[in-house]
């Protein structure tokens, strides 16, 4: 296959997208980060200055809303063509920007069929490119959590669907991010909602987080409300009533996202000179005790209770990351946010590790997802990450918090309309 490689079961192409992901208005929104746009939008920001620019995010929504209509209008009368493939297609999307928690999802869905089919994933790799020594965060995290199943990178959803069947047999083809990427006929739309915020203030892009109309869950056949345990029962119900009222059809399940361990650096990937992790009589006893170097890369959450922990990520969703790092029992004693799909250099963990030793931090904690960028560039940077980083003197170690889909509800019904998805597309099943 020309200009494809494959590294860690990814497979990454970059042909040109014929879809051209047309629709991707959060890409665009450069003028503010993420947290800020999320401050402005959400009303936080107050004054002129931010009375005058929510009016002309209004302004911009109402023509990004027309072209996202017709778009889909276009795909419901045919009018703009659906490709099916010869395999079974399913979707794991959602209607709004940022985490709503796809990729636990997409993980625990490898889970369920991986073991019986020949599975892939079809992903775009977000600020993946092809000269890149290292791949986007979440093509790489679904590679290590679902080991066997091939994970394929290209923004043409259509070509990439034929590559895994071509090459690789797959019989099972599960699109992350993609419910928007109509291109691609699916069998199956599983759409994740955040709990903590289903739709997004209400409004489309930029003057919300919605990239189409709450209407278009009428396109879907079941949704997963994440992050459950993080709102009361009366907002959970209240959203359930209203997701049924939308479509009435939908399997709904409601889940959480667990903690289920600690990863530590594995010092055969950053050596202790590196300034990130060294092993001296100083180290917290509770996180590093007299373990030998197989046992440190995995702890139990248990661990950071009474933790003086320092936690940055670049994710769409940080506070429910941060809210889960205080509901493990851990004292959060600074932050540091930055916009998702941050890329991390060398001078960004140098100045991370410095404020942590400031806060006087037992450790620095991060999510899965921004960990595998950091094992990324520590593996193609080691001699910088010496140079630059070990002059700093810290000992604080960095780990990341492992976690993992728990359904709280629906789980039965959920993989009962998976497992009829299937049956009805691959005989014999």
């Amino acid at each position: 296959m020309s200009g494809t490689y494959a590294i860690f079961g990814i497979s990454r192409k970059s042909p040109r997208n014929k879809d051209a992901d047309i629709l991707k208005p959060e890409k665009r929104v450069h003028c503010l980060n993420q947290q800020s746009h999320r401050k402005l939008i959400s009303g936080q920001c107050s004054g002129l200055g931010a009375l005058l620019l929510r009016a002309f995010l209004r302004i911009a929504s109402s023509g990004y809303s027309i072209i996202v209509r017709l778009r889909n209008c276009m795909y419901s009368k045919g009018w703009l063509k659906a490709h099916h493939v010869n395999a079974v297609v399913i979707c794991v999307g959602n209607i709004t920007t940022g985490g709503t928690g796809k990729t636990p999802l997409v993980a625990w869905l490898c889970k369920q069929t991986a073991s019986r089919y020949k599975c892939a994933i079809l992903t775009r790799g977000y600020k993946s490119t092809q000269d890149s020594k290292s791949h986007a965060d979440e093509p790489a995290m679904l590679a290590e959590n679902c080991p066997g199943v091939r994970v394929i990178v290209n923004p043409d959803r259509v070509a990439g669907a034929t590559e895994a069947i071509i090459s690789y047999g797959a019989e099972i083809l599960i699109m992350d991010d993609g419910f928007q990427h109509r291109r691609l006929a699916r069998d199956l739309d599983i759409i994740a909602i955040d709990a903590t915020q289903p739709f997004g203030y209400g409004k489309m892009l930029p003057a919300g987080l919605l990239r189409e109309p709450v209407a278009a869950l009428k396109r879907a056949s079941a949704v997963v409300i994440t992050r459950c345990d993080q709102v009361d029962s009366s907002q959970l119900n209240e959203l359930e009533e209203k997701l049924q009222s939308i479509n009435p059809n939908l399997v709904v399940a409601n889940a959480m996202h667990a903690a289920a361990s600690i990863e530590y650096l594995d010092p055969t990937v950053i050596p202790a000179q590196a300034g990130i992790q060294n092993v001296d009589e100083t180290m917290d006893s509770r996180l590093r005790g007299n373990d030998s170097v197989e046992q440190l890369k995995r702890k139990s959450v248990e661990h950071l209770r009474d933790k003086k922990v320092f936690a940055f990520c670049g994710i769409g969703n940080p506070d429910a990351f941060l809210n889960t790092v205080r509901a493990l029992g851990a004292e959060l004693v600074g932050s540091k946010i930055y916009d998702d799909h941050h890329h991390y250099t060398d001078v960004c963990l140098a100045e991370i590790s410095e404020q942590a030793a400031k806060l006087g931090a037992d450790l620095i904690l991060t999510t899965q997802k921004d960990w595998t960028k950091l094992i990324s560039n520590f593996r193609s940077q080691i001699s910088d990450l010496r140079s630059q980083v070990s002059d700093s003197g810290s000992s604080i170690p960095f780990a990341c918090l492992v976690i993992e889909i728990q359904f709280i509800k629906g789980r039965d019904e959920l993989k009962s309309l998976i497992e009829s998805t299937i049956a009805g597309r691959i005989p014999g099943t």
